[in-house]
């Protein structure tokens, strides 16, 4: 059965609830994998990395997971969702175990570069597989509001209870003791998916042949030569530069240049991604009202480009204040929401070949989490942390102007604000 056909399933505020037990198994997994996003870079140059060094760890990551995060989409329609979604935990869990022991334990940088890199093939093939597994079983009308949730969950697990619970612990047990931590929260989210997760409807194409499934899973690629799908997949690159880049950057600024501690600065960036569990929600509702291009527009382009340059210049200005740290934190995690409208663009976009649209967005959300890191390595030892904020900034604009060109029809909006009604019950 095609997504497209599917009837309306019960949901509660836009939230599917025949697929909770997904959404829960995301905080729990999302929660281990984002331990370190906020200290990790920090860490590695307290042991004597420089942070060229600590920010290349990043890059090499983020190009394992924009590989993986292209192929998980079709790879999750072809082989199902469950058994994408068990491969993806059991890779992180052998990997994150060969990290800590063989890479940080020992500081062996071409340890901790080859086994972090390969563990960023594990995670977004748990992640993203997920969002086929929405596409799958929920009406045409509710996806937006069900990636709202999904965005929502993710921001829970990875920014706010990934965040907290190292701000409690590193000053308890440190970093490397945390990062063991890490392995409760993704064992039991694991769980969760592998136990929790019945009835899914699966693709026909799990049918298919050896030779067919491999031909779907380079008509991804494919997908390029309508143009719409190119400006959308390089909007959705842009989106969140700021989130990834200011985890490897702005610890080096808060603690190294500021005097932060560690654990302040991470109260900060949990601010950032609590504000996101709202924002996902808000803007994938607004979307149905407000338009989805409007919102990716107006709300996300221009808001994250303000939001951005705050972030830097408020704590410059107030280095001292945990609030005024706060404020563009906020601003912030209101903004990156405003992007959730680019899922249900693509397979739109794609409607025949919604695994493969899926791969297409899941492959620009990987290169986001390569370039953000990238460019931090190539600007930092230019113009330092200001440098690589403006970089991000003119992206934001960069992705403003694109929205002018990228042309697609939103089912059921005329242009106009709209009524639309949520189910409460």
């Amino acid at each position: 059965m095609s997504a497209t056909s599917l009837p309306a399933v019960k949901t509660y505020w836009g939230l599917p609830l025949n697929l909770l037990p997904g959404y829960l198994a995301i905080i729990f997994f999302m929660t281990g994998d984002g331990f370190e996003l906020a200290f990790l870079s920090q860490y590695l140059v307290d042991l004597g990395f420089s942070q060229s060094q600590s920010s290349a760890v990043f890059t090499v990551y983020g190009l394992a997971a924009a590989v993986s995060a292209w192929s998980s989409g079709v790879i999750a329609e072809l082989i199902t969702v469950k058994r994408a979604m068990k491969i993806g935990a059991a890779l992180w869990i052998l990997l994150h175990v060969f990290f800590l022991y063989l890479g940080l334990n020992g500081a062996n940088y071409f340890f901790i570069i080859l086994f972090y890199g390969l563990r960023g093939l594990a995670y977004p093939l748990f992640l993203y597989s997920f969002v086929v597994g929405i596409v799958q079983n929920v009406g045409p009308c509710q996806i937006s509001p069900a990636l709202g949730w999904f965005w929502t969950v993710y921001s829970i697990g990875i920014g706010v209870i990934g965040s907290m619970i190292p701000s409690t612990t590193i000053p308890l047990i440190g970093e490397y003791g945390t990062l063991w931590l890490a392995l409760i929260f993704a064992v039991s989210g694991a769980a969760i998916a592998i136990f929790g997760l019945k009835g899914l409807k699966n693709s026909e194409k799990s049918n298919l042949s050896a030779k067919e499934k491999f031909s779907e899973l380079l008509f991804a690629v494919k997908l390029f030569k309508n143009p719409h799908v190119t400006y959308a997949a390089i909007i959705r690159v842009i989106n969140t530069l700021s989130l990834f880049g200011f985890a490897v950057v702005m610890p080096m600024m808060f603690v190294d240049e500021l005097g932060w501690a560690v654990d302040d600065w991470l109260l900060v960036w949990t601010v950032f991604f609590a504000v996101t569990i709202v924002s996902n929600v808000f803007w994938g509702i607004m979307n149905e009202i407000m338009g989805w291009i409007n919102v990716v527009r107006y709300m996300g382009c221009l808001g994250m480009f303000g939001s951005t340059l705050l972030f830097y210049f408020i704590p410059q200005a107030y280095p001292h204040s945990f609030i005024a740290a706060c404020i563009p934190a906020v601003l912030l995690g209101w903004f990156v929401g405003a992007f959730v409208a680019i899922t249900p663009i693509l397979t739109t976009l794609e409607p025949e070949h919604k695994g493969a649209a899926i791969s297409v967005y899941n492959l620009a959300a990987g290169t986001s989490n390569f370039v953000a890191p990238a460019i931090a390595v190539v600007i930092l030892p230019l113009a330092g942390v200001q440098g690589v904020v403006y970089a991000y900034a003119a992206l934001y604009l960069v992705a403003f102007a694109l929205t002018f060109v990228l042309k697609v029809k939103q089912p059921g909006f005329k242009g106009a604000f709209k009524r639309i009604k949520i189910d409460a019950a």
